[in-house]
């Protein structure tokens, strides 16, 4: 069931699941870094409170352990891949 919430800005909106996040806060943010551009929100938030903003910073994590952050999804993976290698770089092994 739906339940309305009013985020910390004010803005009111209905969610079904425990997910603190509000919609319209959450669409006017802008990524810090530019290949999170191109990923979806949960994955952009998963980078952000793991510390990794950077491509370099990205490159010290195997793909393994970039999966096991909660919003990292398998279509998120290619994306950070084709990012990395346009840096000249890779996942660690």
């Amino acid at each position: 069931m739906k339940s309305l919430r009013i985020c910390a800005n004010g803005h009111k909106y209905f969610k079904t699941s425990d997910c603190p996040v509000c919609p319209v806060c959450e669409g006017k943010r802008e990524p810090h870094a530019s290949f999170m551009i191109q990923l979806a929100a949960p994955a952009r938030r998963a980078l952000e409170n793991a510390g990794i903003d950077t491509l370099n910073k990205l490159s010290l994590y195997s793909e393994k352990e970039i999966l096991k952050l909660h919003g990292i999804g398998k279509t998120a993976i290619p994306k950070l891949k084709e990012a990395l290698l346009t840096k000249g770089l890779t996942f660690n092994e």
